[in-house]
């Protein structure tokens, strides 16, 4: 069985996980998940964020990066590649040489992230609009309301940080086919060099819209 290290999106936390960690466990895995460094939207780094994943793997992981966690999860694999076993990137965006998150959200086709979120008059951190959040991100969860309300403030530098070396390692990509803010569309391009792709009949979270299904496709791609 397998070691899974959860990592959450922008705006999201460890909470993001809560319903998928025992589902997996149910299924044999061990499973955890972290806050990334900047919650709030305190001044931090990608670096510092692939580093928090680095300390805190016990052992050869499967790495999950849900969204903006896919960059993060491909910095620390980088730094520490003998300690991960394969990548999985949920609905997210999936590093290519010399391009950050903001390169691609700004390529992405369509309205999707546009508009979502409002950046601070320092330019050093963002947060998303809680009533866009709920149509955007959890249109079809059971509690949309909530989950918006547990969104954080974001720091800006990790989203403008280009990776230039990536890790050679075994990667899958869930697309989540019902997704308004990353379209599956996009969400193919970024895959195209990924020859293991699953997808779900899911918003953007579906560890909040269908964590079972998210479980059992996690538990299919922990060797694969």
């Amino acid at each position: 069985m397998a070691e899974f290290l959860l990592i959450h999106g922008a705006g999201h936390g460890a909470w993001a996980w809560d319903e998928v960690i025992p589902k997996l466990t149910t299924l044999g895995h061990d499973a955890r998940a972290i806050d990334l460094p900047g919650r709030g939207g305190v001044a931090t780094t990608l670096e510092a964020q692939a580093r928090a994943i680095v300390a805190a793997l016990q052992g050869p992981t499967v790495l999950v990066g849900h969204s903006a966690g896919g960059f993060a999860i491909t910095a620390a694999a980088a730094m520490a590649p003998e300690r991960v076993v394969r990548l999985i990137y949920l609905c997210a965006f999936i590093p290519q040489p010399g391009r950050s998150i903001a390169d691609l959200r700004r390529a992405c086709p369509g309205i999707g992230l546009r508009g979502a979120y409002r950046v601070a008059a320092d330019r050093q951190s963002f947060a998303f609009d809680a009533n866009t959040a709920k149509t955007l991100f959890f249109h079809d969860c059971p509690a949309p309301e909530q989950a918006a309300a547990r969104l954080c403030a974001e720091p800006v530098p990790p989203q403008e940080t280009a990776l230039e070396r990536l890790p050679d390692l075994p990667r899958a990509a869930i697309l989540c086919t019902e997704d308004r803010a990353i379209p599956l569309g996009f969400q193919q391009d970024m895959a195209a060099g990924i020859a293991v792709q699953r997808s779900l009949p899911s918003g953007h979270s579906p560890f909040l819209s269908m964590p079972g299904a998210l479980a059992r496709t996690l538990d299919e791609l922990s060797d694969c």
